[in-house]
């Protein structure tokens, strides 16, 4: 990481230093795979992509920041501006993106392990670069995932939106252009104020019964001696399942053997002559995947994307 600051008052609610960072990688890296995600899921006046930068909105140790990040592919890095008040170390908010932008991934190793697959091999050579996109904050990761349960992309990301605007705290005056929003603290997740976003009783008591358990252990998502432990942590809160909490372990925990085997779009891509496989028959094959099962399922997302949209295009 390289590093240069200075001083400037950028508005918001506190004065605020803007820094200059470049954060390395391993190349390749597929910027635009990860922008494209990023972009599906983001959340009016906290995040917004502007053409190939992505800015978001932050609350770090009480005080309030933004982030700006480019890509630099013939600097191998990305490009990062961000605006926090002097009082707090970048050191804390650089954690958070190599985390969120997986930059510290190996692609090298990633391609040996999942290139003995025949079907996970052509994937891999068709984007060497791919990563898994991580979260800003565990915690956030984790009620975005109960919020998407058995919805679409779209539909969950809605449900996010009216979560933030009716939580989250507002800033009289954007902190930066377009963001004024910041992503509810656990105190705000309280049962009432979930259901009155129409939320079914059962989705509102999991976000409740996740932000009572994360107020209660703050290590909840620090990573345990091993995946099995972490998924059993997160299996023991209300509304949290396998899916899940393996979701939650590769996002928000940076677990590089989560895996999937009952999501639907993952047996898709692994179909053979339109029989999926089961979930039992998925992680028997995942085996010779470990420890990269996380990345095997974002190419297979990919893969079964890429089909689905060439067949809406050939009924088209």
């Amino acid at each position: 990481m390289t590093l240069s600051t200075e001083r400037r008052h950028t508005g918001g609610m506190t004065p605020a230093a803007e820094t200059t960072l470049r954060l390395p990688y391993r190349p390749p890296y597929d910027w635009q795979a990860i922008l494209d995600f990023l972009a599906r899921r983001a959340i009016a006046g906290l995040e917004r992509i502007d053409g190939e930068t992505y800015h978001r909105l932050f609350l770090e140790q009480g005080a309030v920041g933004s982030v700006s990040v480019t890509h630099a592919p013939a600097d191998t890095s990305l490009h990062v501006t961000l605006r926090l008040p002097e009082s707090i170390d970048p050191s804390t908010v650089v954690a958070r993106l190599q985390r969120l932008f997986d930059l510290q991934a190996d692609p090298e190793a990633i391609r040996q392990g999942l290139g003995r697959d025949p079907t996970l091999a052509p994937l891999v050579a068709r984007r060497p670069g791919l990563r898994v996109p991580g979260g800003w904050d565990p915690f956030e990761v984790a009620a975005r995932a109960i919020l998407g349960q058995q919805v679409s992309v779209d539909a969950a990301t809605r449900l996010a939106g009216r979560l933030v605007e009716r939580l989250g705290e507002r800033l009289t005056a954007p902190f930066a252009p377009g963001l004024d929003r910041l992503f509810p603290v656990p105190e705000r997740f309280t049962f009432a104020e979930i259901k009155a976003l129409g939320m079914p009783s059962a989705r509102a008591n999991a976000l409740a019964g996740l932000a009572s358990a994360y107020r209660e252990q703050p290590q909840l998502f620090e990573r345990r001696g091993d995946l099995d432990d972490s998924v059993a942590q997160l299996c023991a809160l209300p509304g949290i399942g396998a899916w899940t909490a393996h979701y939650i372990a590769m996002r928000g925990l940076r677990e590089s053997d989560a895996f999937l085997p009952s999501d639907v779009a993952v047996q898709r891509a692994l179909a053979e002559q339109d029989k999926r496989p089961s979930p039992r028959e998925l992680l028997a094959r995942a085996e010779a995947w470990r420890p990269w099962r996380a990345y095997a399922v974002m190419h297979l997302w990919h893969a079964d994307a890429a089909t689905t949209q060439a067949k809406a295009s050939e009924t088209g």
